[in-house]
């Protein structure tokens, strides 16, 4: 397994390969900065291990420019719940607490190793999980009975919600239930397509419209035709092509890159974001037209924290489904484990409770998966915990104690003054 470790302290990332160099299991590149690694990383990489804070690029920007090539294990010693939750959000499996034992890496590093083994074990014709709604309540049946009379018309359609949420499975199931079900789907990511490529993606080119155009080539819009074409992540487009889609909802056409011939559509747009986008009209990041031409019917998709009862539900499925696709013995949750699954906010929402049953499922041992093969303690929760208020006093209260109540070195850790430290303090009532 090759690990690149990316800590700018130098006595950190010296200890860090000193310590796991007796381990001939691992091969081990480490690097100053993410910069640096940035450069080196490619496909002969397992995973990568990654300070938070650190100068020029930080760990989360880092972990976003990796963009899910890579299983990401975070170390940090000012791990505020803020910076966990953006973590989460990014897919990273394992957040650390600065000081940690090599022990505690170690075992991290193996529970990850076990998964990646199990996972290339697996057949490539794997289950989609995600191709149907896996839970029910009473608040996702308000949110579906609104995506069913809006599937009825070709009115833009614009979901709102979090990230992991699964939005794009609502446009499917808008697609699904509209006259174009049978008619194609197509989902196209703005934020996972580089910027001097989506006007080429979406619209398409003709011979010669740049360098590498040897043929023509239709675009998304068009080989949509006919159905639905999904914009995931809208408030990530370009402005300078906003003006671009803007004409294809009022004339429905689109013009190919290097072309000046217009090609007629039928394509119903339904887009989402997690992003304010009103903050971003404000900011002159996104054209104010063009988001009352996408948000005819807005649908907002609640987190699964405020959807408890579907969560046992799903984790009962992708349980029993990811059992099945890796060739386990079936198996389930115990009461302990399902009353932290219960506790537990979700930042990451379905995908994330997704993620932690997949691994959940590889590492327990024995039919009964237990609270600690959640390993949901490592993202800052405890079993009692069931709000953000208390996960942020139990990880005050631990600093402080390892601190030995140093009121500045703690508010140092935890990337505060003192002065709201001691606000914080005195709010959770700590006495120090």
């Amino acid at each position: 397994m090759k690990i690149a470790i990316v800590e700018d302290d130098i006595n950190m990332r010296k200890s860090l390969e000193i310590a796991m160099s007796t381990l001939k299991e691992y091969e081990i590149k480490s690097f100053k900065n993410a910069k640096d690694a940035l450069k080196a990383l490619d496909d002969s990489f397992d995973l990568v291990i990654t300070d938070i804070n650190m100068p020029g690029m930080d760990g989360i920007e880092f972990v976003k420019k990796l963009g899910g090539r890579y299983e990401v294990i975070i170390m940090t010693g000012n791990a505020t719940l803020q910076r966990a939750i953006e973590s989460i959000h990014l897919g990273v499996k394992d957040f650390l607490l600065k000081p940690f034992d090599v022990e505690t890496l170690i075992k991290a590093i193996e529970r990850e190793s076990k998964v990646q083994k199990v996972l290339k074990k697996s057949s490539k014709s794997s289950i989609k999980s995600s191709e149907d709604f896996l839970g029910s309540s009473s608040a996702l049946e308000s949110v579906l009975a609104l995506a069913r009379r809006a599937a009825k018309t070709d009115a833009t359609v614009l979901l709102l919600g979090e990230s992991g949420v699964g939005k794009e499975l609502f446009a499917k199931y808008i697609h699904k239930n509209s006259p174009r079900a049978s008619k194609p789907f197509i989902a196209i990511n703005m934020a996972a397509i580089p910027e001097n490529l989506i006007e080429s993606e979406l619209f398409g080119f003709v011979k010669g419209a740049f360098t590498d155009a040897y043929a023509d080539k239709p675009g998304q819009f068009e080989l949509a035709n006919g159905g639905t074409i999904f914009l995931d992540e809208i408030g990530e487009m370009p402005y300078h092509l906003q003006a671009k889609l803007l004409r294809v909802l009022q004339e429905r056409e689109v013009r190919r890159l290097g072309s000046d011939k217009s090609i007629k559509i039928d394509v119903r747009i339904v887009s989402a974001t997690n992003a304010n986008l009103l903050t971003k009209i404000k900011n002159g990041e996104f054209r104010e037209d063009l988001y009352y031409r996408l948000n005819t019917i807005p649908l907002n998709i609640p987190p699964l924290r405020k959807r408890k009862e579907e969560i046992l539900q799903i984790a009962g499925k992708i349980l029993q489904q990811k059992c099945q696709e890796y060739g386990l013995e079936q198996k389930e949750f115990s009461d302990d484990a399902k009353e932290m699954l219960q506790a537990y906010e979700w930042p990451g929402n379905i995908r994330e409770l997704i993620s932690v049953v997949e691994r959940a499922a590889i590492l327990s041992q024995g039919k009964e998966i237990i609270s600690e093969d959640l390993f949901l303690e490592s993202r800052g929760v405890k079993r009692e915990k069931n709000s953000i208020q208390e996960m942020e006093k139990a990880l005050i209260a631990e600093v402080l104690d390892s601190c030995n109540g140093d009121i500045q070195e703690s508010a140092k850790i935890l990337g505060m003054s003192k002065t709201a430290l001691n606000k914080k303090i005195k709010q959770y009532n700590l006495g120090v």
